[in-house]
């Protein structure tokens, strides 16, 4: 009974994390410690993945250690990287652990850009390794029971925790070793395992009879359940079933035993009795059946000695009635293991090689709260900039303060002057050319990858259709129209923003072009600009006056309202919050990130404040603009109306307004430069993105052709047919059954038994006919010397009789009539017997003369051994 079952590894194909993971950070976090951190974990993650998967294993504690850690690693960097198809693409491929392959389509396997699928392998392979690690232990001892109990019920757990996520994780048809009904009953057959050494535990220490029965009877239970979900399937290896049917019994014969015990302590000597002739019949039929698989000699001898010397007792002493075993008390059971529950971490010294990378969904919450945060800064900064030029329209309107300042009406008013010099500092006309210039290549550029990355897309989908129509339900991968779909939204939107900014662009161009003239005249020397202005009557009687000191008044508030602004737009801008500690917090607290009301509640405490403070601003403007317009009129009231007076106003308005377009339109070409320039970074990795997902898919591709022409070539190139019964060789008899090994590793298995010597066949009866009787029989085996091989079998189609008496100290030989056997006379020294006839049958030839062989058949060889001893 020192058969277990244990499980052999995945073997997976190799896959270079570094280049894609590093790739992820080097575009999602910025350069420096933080980043160069990141990249030394991810070469570190790569070296664990080597030291789990890329070699053998010893079936040591430590090398499942290994496994777990990697496996713990897997299920902290889940979360941290965007793993999928679309996304951040690494495709695993595994085999099929039972599946041994053929010589011309090699083994099953599976490829998948899943890390659900990676993880779901990788605690196969923990779990397999356990069982291993269990086998290998020593089970007359203490330490060694506990070992293999501890593991057997880690390998039940990680086999029950992929039967319930294997589907989920891979979102696909899984292969055969990792599919739901195959784990599930490797699971069972793990808890079996680690009940009966438990049983075992319970025998070595002798417990009572009665803790002893019930824990093998458990243990028979646990074995009958996984006999009965592999009975029907062909998804474990052919081992595995004759060792759970033989296990069953075996325990439950044990659990007979000692329940006998029980009996007869009890003085039911004749439950006593049915309890050892039903663990008798038990360890009989495994016997009969299974002696290949599992040995039950002792088992065998230990029962009989009980069942005779309980029989002898009963017949002779208490003469109790033997009841029906159907009739007997069912024994109790006691489970004593359970399933270890999976939950990372699961290796003793784990250490998260990303700890300070938050996961994912933060991320992501992130990414949403700085728009939010951006969209919540540039409204406030909008709406105070569209108030200033508000004001600033107004006031040239007006031709304030240059109506002030310009009382002589034959010099350049002060204000007038400094927008001029301002404009020629800030590079005049010859500046926002350049920047206007530029603009159509940076559209161009952008507008080039965009187009390259959606091609890439096309190509691909247009090869993945072309296959699957030529291939039809074989190619069984996710069509890439349906993967693309995230992406080509993505591109769209590019589209759409480029579009938008084309607009936005023209009519820049178009300001830029109303105001061109007025822009060119303010950067032109003082004294031309001087000259370019009308020249009007003065208006020195105006100076000092009431109206004037009141708009200069007022016009110095609004200039301390927008330096107001710009004050404030700094701090604004200024406003720094790490929400990633609130993300982390709920995540943990809750599982999940309410990102809507955590932004928006954050974002309403730290721009509350300013929101209140910008309406203010613009009420004060409104009300000093109104006032301004009143005293305006005044003042125009006032002011020596003519002709050259107004020319001259209307001269100083357009170039007040021409000073204000220019730096609204600096200001907006310069935005539109950055624009596309970080535009062109966005869609760089946009097409980094397109790339790798494209490479990853051809990758994909091309594996999966493999894999059809393989499974093509293996297919037949013509239809089945019946060959005639009469072109059939008869078969030669099935052999016995292949002993098992102690484990289901081909390379493990134990040595067969010596086979025992078969005797020779018995030659069939001489074929004749009526008319020529005298004839000699035809199809008549030559004679020689025996040996080992099978004795044949005769053609399906030959009637079979019962069998003749056999031979003493010949069992199963069949002994004929003696007319019929042409070796047995002269062997035996028997007088031959004349055959009698049948009317209208001739009869068979006589004898031949002593020492001459008999005419027909062939002679014997000299110095050959007969078939049977001689007598």
């Amino acid at each position: 009974m020192a058969t277990f079952i244990s499980v052999p590894l995945k073997k997976a194909s190799e896959v270079d994390l570094v280049k894609p993971l590093s790739k992820f950070v080097t575009t999602t976090y910025p350069a420096g410690e933080e980043q160069g951190e990141y990249i030394r974990a991810v070469e570190e993650l790569n070296k664990l993945r080597k030291n789990a998967l890329g070699r053998p294993l010893d079936k040591h504690e430590s090398s499942l250690e290994i496994l777990l850690r990697y496996y713990d690693q897997l299920c902290a960097v889940e979360a941290k990287f965007p793993f999928s198809e679309n996304q951040l693409c690494l495709t695993f491929t595994w085999k099929d652990a039972f599946d041994k392959g053929s010589l011309f389509g090699g083994s099953v396997k599976l490829a998948l850009a899943s890390l659900g699928y990676e993880k779901t392998c990788v605690l196969f392979n923990a779990a397999a390794l356990a069982s291993q690690i269990a086998t290998e232990q020593n089970l007359d001892n203490d330490e060694g029971l506990k070992a293999a109990a501890k593991y057997y019920q880690l390998a039940s757990g990680a086999f029950g925790h992929i039967k319930d996520t294997v589907l989920s994780a891979l979102n696909r048809e899984p292969t055969m070793d990792i599919s739901p009904e195959t784990v599930g009953t490797l699971s069972i057959i793990m808890l079996a395992q680690a009940q009966e050494v438990f049983f075992l535990k319970a025998t070595s220490d002798k417990m009572k009879d009665a803790v002893i029965a019930k824990l093998a009877n458990q243990a028979a239970d646990f074995y009958g359940d996984a006999f009965k979900q592999c009975q029907y399937k062909d998804n474990l290896p052919k081992e595995v079933l004759p060792v759970l049917a033989a296990k069953h019994c075996i325990l439950q014969a044990n659990a007979e035993l000692h329940q006998s015990i029980l009996a007869k302590q009890k003085k039911r000597f004749g439950e006593e009795i049915a309890r050892l002739q039903h663990a008798a019949e038990l360890v009989k039929t495994v016997a009969s059946r299974y002696d290949e698989y599992v040995s039950v000699k002792d088992l065998t001898e230990k029962i009989n000695r009980a069942l005779t010397a309980a029989k002898k007792d009963n017949d002779f002493i208490y003469h109790d009635r033997v009841p029906e075993v159907k009739d007997l008390e069912h024994i109790g059971k006691a489970a004593l293991v359970k399933a270890t529950s999976i939950t990372p971490p699961l290796s003793q010294k784990f250490t998260d090689l990303f700890e300070k990378m938050v996961p994912m969904a933060v991320q992501h919450s992130m990414s949403i709260y700085n728009q939010r945060k951006a969209e919540t800064v540039n409204r406030l900064v909008g709406t105070m900039r569209e108030a200033t030029n508000l004001c600033n329209g107004v006031l040239a309107s007006l031709n304030l303060p240059a109506a002030l300042e310009d009382l002589s009406g034959d010099s350049i008013p002060q204000s007038i002057a400094e927008k001029a010099r301002s404009i020629v500092q800030q590079g005049g006309l010859q500046s926002i050319e350049q920047l206007i210039k530029d603009l159509p290549e940076l559209l161009t550029r952008n507008r080039e990858i965009l187009d390259e990355s959606l091609k890439m897309l096309d190509d691909e989908e247009t090869t993945d259709n072309e296959l699957r129509t030529k291939f039809n339900q074989r190619w069984n991968r996710t069509p890439s129209g349906d993967l693309y779909k995230p992406l080509r939204a993505e591109g769209a939107n590019f589209r759409n923003i480029l579009d938008k900014a084309v607009q936005a662009d023209q009519v820049v161009k178009d300001r830029y072009n109303t105001h061109c003239e007025m822009i060119t005249l303010l950067c032109k020397p003082e004294n031309e600009l001087n000259a370019a202005i009308p020249s009007a009557n003065p208006t020195r009687t105006l100076q000092g006056s009431e109206v004037v000191n009141v708009l200069r008044s007022q016009l110095a508030q609004l200039d301390e309202l927008k330096k107001e602004r710009e004050t404030m737009e700094g701090e604004i801008k200024g406003v720094t919050f790490d929400m990633s500690t609130a993300f982390l917090t709920a995540l943990a607290q809750d599982g999940a990130i309410n990102e809507e009301q955590l932004s928006l509640s954050q974002l309403d405490q730290l721009y509350g404040a300013y929101n209140q403070r910008v309406q203010a601003s613009l009420r004060t403007q409104e009300e000093l603009l109104g006032k301004v317009q009143t005293s305006h009129q005044e003042f125009s009231s006032l002011k020596q109306s003519n002709t050259e007076a107004n020319q001259r106003e209307e001269v100083l308005k357009k170039l007040a307004s021409a000073h204000d377009s220019y730096v609204e339109i600096s200001s907006n070409l310069r935005e539109g430069t950055k624009f596309y320039n970080d535009l062109t970074e966005i869609l760089l990795k946009f097409q980094n993105k397109c790339s790798d997902i494209v490479f990853a898919r051809k990758t994909e591709r091309d594996e999966l052709l493999k894999e059809l022409q393989q499974s093509i070539a293996r297919e037949p190139s013509a239809p089945s047919f019946n060959v005639p019964a009469y072109q059939s060789n008869p078969a030669p008899p099935a052999a016995g059954p292949t002993p098992a090994p102690r484990t289901v590793f081909p390379q493990q298995a134990q040595q067969q038994p010596e086979a025992k010597p078969q005797p020779p066949a018995r030659p069939p009866p001489p074929s004749f006919t009526p008319q020529a009787a005298s004839t000699a029989p035809t199809n008549v085996p030559p004679t020689g010397p025996p040996n080992t091989n099978p004795p044949p079998v005769a053609p399906a189609s030959q009637a079979q009789g019962p069998p003749y008496p056999t031979y003493q100290g010949y069992p199963g030989y069949f002994q004929m009539p003696m007319g019929y056997n042409p070796y047995a006379y002269g062997q035996y020294n028997m007088p031959y017997m004349p055959y009698q006839a049948s009317p209208g049958q001739g009869g068979y030839p006589g004898a031949p003369p002593a020492g001459q062989p008999y005419h027909g058949y062939p002679q014997q060889p000299p110095q050959q051994q007969p078939y049977y001893p001689q007598q």
